[in-house]
């Protein structure tokens, strides 16, 4: 009885906060101006040009969550690392962005690659020609990956540090290199750590608007962008709900996906140590 007291708070913030706006969500998208229920909303969604946008928000999460795993990987190997001496203060510079306001990290790299800003004036001062940096898809992607590499990082780093170092002693043992050790031990075992990165890389790259707003332009268009242009100016709330819920389910067949491919890769470990043990 105290157990069901104690999750009340939690059950009522879920029951306000999750489930009657996603209910809403969903109302909204099945109906039009006049409170009829029809399914054009979702066929206006897959028109050639809403198209275009969904996929270019997806290609650009991919990279940037394939950019942040490149990354991040290697950087959270070294912090785990009990040779490396330095990474409390190496983790500390990748929390320290995370204490400034998001909005405030995405508006200095206006001031970086503007035209007139730090790179271009150093390429000039090298003798080259000023580059158009703003407002491109390279600019987009760097804004992900500046903001949301510390979430790759982070579950990485926590899934490595907790690894039992006598797996790493017995592979040394059996004669394993380091390179082998990392593919066969180490990589495995830091599975779950990538899944929780990749998830929550992707899920804000493929939703966000600020970042293609201020650092792709205003003609820079991601699904995110479109949904909030329909809800506030627009004033088409039936066919922004209509988008919500297909990015929902873009989102729910990735976080399936890696799920899967999370939950294979337990399998596979679970069979190899039962054979071991046989």
């Amino acid at each position: 009885m105290k157990s069901k007291l104690l999750s009340f708070p939690y059950i009522l913030c879920m029951i306000f906060l999750v489930i009657i706006p996603l209910l809403l969500i969903g109302y909204y998208s099945i109906i039009d101006f006049d409170g009829n229920l029809t399914l054009n909303n979702f066929s206006q969604v897959f028109e050639p040009m809403f198209l275009r946008i969904i996929w270019r928000s997806i290609r650009l999460a991919v990279i940037s969550t394939a950019i942040c795993f490149v990354i991040g990987y290697p950087i959270a190997y070294i912090l785990a690392s009990r040779d490396f001496v330095k990474k409390s203060f190496l983790l500390f510079l990748f929390i320290v962005p995370m204490w400034m306001n998001f909005l405030l990290r995405t508006y200095a790299w206006l001031t970086i690659l503007e035209n007139n800003g730090i790179v271009n004036t150093i390429f000039r001062a090298l003798g080259f020609d000023g580059f158009q940096l703003l407002y491109t898809e390279g600019a987009v992607v760097l804004g992900m990956v500046y903001n949301y590499l510390p979430f790759m990082v982070l579950p990485i780093y926590t899934v490595l540090t907790k690894m039992d170092n006598s797996l790493l002693e017995a592979s040394a043992d059996l004669g394993a290199n380091r390179r082998k050790t990392f593919t066969k031990v180490v990589f495995p075992l830091s599975i779950p750590g990538v899944a929780s990165g990749v998830t929550m890389v992707f899920m804000p790259s493929v939703t966000t608007f600020v970042i293609s707003n201020l650092l792709g332009g205003a003609d820079f268009l991601l699904i995110g962008n479109l949904i909030e242009q329909q809800f506030f100016r627009a004033n088409n709330w039936y066919f922004g709900a209509a988008l919500a819920v297909v990015m929902i389910v873009i989102i729910l067949v990735c976080n399936t996906f890696v799920t899967l491919f999370d939950k294979n890769d337990d399998n596979e470990r679970e069979a190899k140590r039962k054979h071991e043990k046989a």
